[in-house]
């Protein structure tokens, strides 16, 4: 298994909570974006993410460009899960997430 980083914890964590696109992403875990869419890309090539596009024409309806939205995986779930316990005991997340 891959090891994640910290931030990149972060934003799996968020997606894992609901949170489905990156600037959302952004706003939960306060990283900013070109943190958060290099780890989005990383989670997404070891399959720990998955992503689609919103159609455009509901992007056009909303007056915006278009939105990629991510779920977690099975195997991000089971990485997640890892990196919370090995970010726990070293006391930098809480244990909301075990």
């Amino acid at each position: 298994m891959p090891y994640i980083t910290y931030p990149t914890t972060l934003v799996l964590q968020a997606i894992a909570d609901g949170v489905r696109y990156g600037f959302d992403i952004a706003d939960r875990t306060g990283l900013r974006t070109g943190t958060v869419y290099p780890a989005l890309r990383r989670l997404e090539t070891h399959g720990f993410v998955r992503s689609s596009w919103e159609s455009e024409k509901r992007a056009r309806r909303e007056q915006r460009p278009a939105r990629r939205y991510y779920e977690i995986t099975k195997a991000g779930a089971s990485t997640l899960a890892a990196a919370v316990k090995r970010f726990e005991n070293l006391g930098r997340l809480g244990t909301r997430h075990a």
